[in-house]
Formats: C-alpha cells, sequence, structure tokens
C-alpha cells in the first residue's frame, strides 16, 4: 500500500533526508505497511531501509540509523493510516441501533477495529477479521486487547451478535494464550440469554484463559424506549442482578485462590439495579475496568475525600446547584454533604432520562432538554455543576445536539462541567472556579 505523507516534522530524520508532503511512504525493510500498527513496529528498529515514491512517481530508498525507538517525523492523512474497521454484527442488544433521530451524527457509527483496542482500549469483537489478519495481530504482538466477550458458549454468542464468525471466540482467545498475549473482556448480560449458568460457564472459561485474560467486566444491558422492530429484551430484575453478582463474586474469590489477583468484576450500574453497596475501594485493585463503570464511583469517593482534605473553608457559604442520573444521585449526596463545613452547600438533583426513556439512569446521557425541563425554576442558585461525560469531548454539545449555551439560556444561570471520572479533579476544579471566577 502507498501511505501518502501530508506533512514532515521539523528538525526530524524524515527532513533530514529530503522527504517532502506529497510523498508516499512504500515499505520498511522490505514489509507492505498496511497501517499506523505495520508503520510504528516496523520503525522501532535502529537501522532501517525506507521506501518511498515522490511526487514524481520515481521510488527511492533511504538507508536510517537511528535510536531505538526515534520517530522518522512523517504524517499521513489519517491516524490510522487506513479506513476504520466498522462492525459487522447485529447484536440483539447494540445501544446505537437504539438511538433516536437528531443525536450527534457520530453516534450512529459503529466501528469495530482492533487497532482502537490497541490504541485506545475500545472493546472490539474480532469478528469481522479474517485468519490472515488475525495471524498478523499475533505478529505484531497487538496485546492487551479488549474483547466484547458476552459468551464464551459459540451457539450463545451467534445468537446475541447475529454473525455465525462469532462462535470461534474461545479458538481465538486460546490462541492469544498460547502466545503470551494479553486481552481484558467484557459481557453485557441480558437476562435469558446469557445470564445465569451461561454466565457462570463464561467466566469459569475466561479465568482458565488467566493470566492471558487480564481481567473481565459484566454490565447490564442498557436499553432505550427506541425499539421498534428491535430484538425483543428486558432490562434485568433486581433478583438477576443480585444472582449475577453472586456469581461474579464467585469468580473473583477462585481468581484470588488461584492467581493471588481480582479478576471478574460487576459494573457500579450492576450494583445500583441490584441495590446492594459497592465492593470496597480495595476490591478493584489497579482498577483494570474502570472505562466500563467497574469501580468508578468507589475511586471517585476515594480521591474526593482525600483531596478535600487539602483545601480551607471558604470565607462566606455558598448555594451552588448540581445535576446528576438517577443511579449516582445515592452516591454523590452523602459526598456532598462533607462540602458543607467547607463553605459550599451544593444542592444535588436527579434527573431522569425522558429522552432515552427512564431505564437509562447514568449521568453521562443526560440531555439538555431533559435537564431544562426538570431544573427550570428549581434551582437554589445561580450556578449548575454538571459532570462533563454529559458532553461531547473538548466540546460543549449534549447528545441531543443541544450546546451549553442552550440550557445556560433556559435555566438563566451559568453552567460549569467538572471532571466525572476523577474525584481529585473535581474538587481542585471546583475551588479554583468558586476562588477564580465572578460567577459564584
Amino acid at each position: 500500500m502507498k501511505h501518502l505523507i501530508t506533512a514532515v516534522d521539523s528538525g526530524s530524520i524524515a527532513e533530514e533526508i529530503g522527504v517532502e508532503p506529497g510523498w508516499r511512504l512504500l515499505a520498511i525493510d522490505g514489509e507492505e505497511i498496511l497501517d499506523i500498527i505495520d508503520y510504528e513496529q516496523l520503525m522501532t528498529k535502529e537501522v532501517l531501509t525506507v521506501s518511498f515514491e515522490t511526487k514524481d512517481g520515481e521510488e527511492v530508498e533511504a538507508e536510517i540509523e537511528k535510536d531505538l525507538y526515534e520517530t522518522l517525523g512523517l504524517n499521513f492523512e489519517s491516524g490510522l493510516m487506513s479506513p476504520i474497521r466498522h462492525c459487522k454484527n447485529h447484536c440483539v442488544f447494540c445501544f446505537i441501533d437504539q438511538m433516536p433521530k437528531g443525536v450527534r451524527s457520530t453516534l450512529h457509527v459503529k466501528d469495530d477495529d482492533w487497532r482502537l483496542s490497541l490504541i485506545m482500549g475500545n472493546y472490539v469483537t474480532l469478528t469481522n477479521i479474517d485468519d490472515a489478519e488475525f495471524e498478523r495481530i499475533l505478529k505484531r504482538r497487538v496485546s492487551p486487547l479488549y474483547i466484547s466477550v458476552h459468551a464464551t458458549d459459540g451457539e450463545i454468542r451467534k445468537k446475541m451478535m447475529r454473525n455465525p464468525t462469532a462462535v470461534r471466540i474461545m479458538e481465538r482467545l486460546s490462541r492469544l494464550k498460547e502466545e503470551h498475549m494479553q486481552f481484558h473482556a467484557q459481557i453485557v448480560l441480558c437476562p435469558e440469554i446469557n445470564d445465569g449458568d451461561i454466565l457462570s460457564q463464561s467466566l469459569i472459561d475466561l479465568l482458565s484463559l488467566a493470566p492471558a485474560a487480564q481481567s473481565v467486566a459484566v454490565v447490564p444491558v442498557g436499553l432505550t424506549k427506541y425499539r421498534e422492530g428491535l430484538y425483543p429484551l428486558r432490562t434485568l430484575t433486581k433478583e438477576e442482578a443480585r444472582d449475577a453478582i453472586r456469581r461474579v463474586e464467585a469468580c473473583n474469590e477462585a481468581a484470588k485462590k488461584e492467581w493471588g489477583f481480582g479478576f471478574a468484576y460487576a459494573s457500579d450500574e450492576m450494583y445500583s439495579i441490584a441495590g446492594l453497596p459497592l465492593p470496597e475501594y480495595d476490591d478493584y485493585e489497579d482498577f483494570p475496568q474502570i472505562e466500563n463503570g467497574v469501580g468508578l464511583l468507589r475511586k471517585f469517593e476515594f480521591e474526593f475525600k482525600e483531596a478535600l482534605e487539602e483545601h480551607r473553608k471558604l470565607k462566606k457559604q455558598l448555594i451552588l446547584d448540581a445535576a446528576t442520573g438517577e443511579s449516582a444521585h445515592p452516591f454523590l449526596q452523602p459526598l456532598f454533604e462533607m462540602l458543607k463545613p467547607y463553605g459550599i452547600d451544593i444542592r444535588l438533583h436527579k434527573i431522569k432520562n425522558h429522552y432515552f426513556g427512564n431505564t437509562v439512569t447514568v449521568s453521562g446521557l443526560m440531555t439538555e432538554g431533559d435537564l431544562a425541563a426538570q431544573l427550570k425554576d428549581r434551582l437554589s442558585g445561580n450556578v449548575l455543576l454538571l459532570p462533563d461525560d454529559t458532553l461531547r469531548e473538548r466540546d460543549d454539545v449534549f447528545l441531543d445536539g443541544k450546546r451549553l449555551k442552550d440550557l445556560e439560556a433556559d435555566l438563566g444561570v451559568k453552567v460549569i462541567p467538572l471532571c466525572a471520572s476523577d474525584g481529585a479533579l473535581f474538587v481542585a476544579e471546583l475551588f479554583d472556579r468558586i476562588r477564580n471566577s465572578n460567577c459564584v
């Protein structure tokens, strides 16, 4: 493949040997480069031969000596150096299929790209790659991967994902173990499909692949009200969530006895559905499944309490408002009570999700429309605090397409997003805004 070079870093090796924007990268040490994975691995050597095609179509080679991990300074049309791989499954629980019209366009994109699993920690299914591509994963030592398993029983997994290649999951996970590569797994739990004894068997099978299998998260299926024409599913009952937690915790105890470390974890939302207290902070060890909402609240609590001890009481009492989803509300309320001795009185509002449906209870899926409708004439102060994951990353857009300024206009207050994933940052941002902003 030929990869168009769009820019050359100033002072780089590429600039030094005369490479120009508009040239194309052809190969390194005679090996074809399919994407960024090939490029970055082949580039790490100290001595290499790089082949280019100039803007005139002439092929040239450069012999390069460099430090082991020194980059060449080439920039390409896209970060992956190839198109994103899209999902070929038709999962019965797919959240994207349940999106209403009007949400951000990116929320309708179904990617299933193992390269993003390595680079960004995205969960992938391995169902859209052939044997040659899987061998490339092994050859390039792509580890750790984050893999959506759902069920180790091939027929159950095929039923859930509606893709015949889904049956090969244990074969491929076993190959990863044989090659001494690592992966993390997730199971989206759907009642009467992959729960009960099916869940237990999946956990046993995954544990048998440790230490290649590093961890597994079990999360409840998320359903919106937009399911017309889709596979008939329902949310977990309290007792089903409790049963799942018992099975997960039993697997975790077995892992600790055999391997000396935790392995299986139920998400915070699972404990919320079950009406059970979260495990203690230390039970999550190094929080391997934090992106799946596993231990996020306990981690936030621990960081919040530690950071709060470093601050002094404000000179005057402040009343602020904050909004959160139904599942986080009972956990955040006592934390915010701890702010009162510091002169900060936060009135926490619980928001029902009418946009996606009342079965959606997480804060990250709150919309401007729901916030505006439910907070109108209910605020105590002139400032509203929001978790920053309600907005698109590095932007001020809500899921329903409305912006921060729209909410401020609708409510007549200043809206301040604060870090939702790190309790210490939340506290730091809160005190910093209070002491340095005219709006509070």
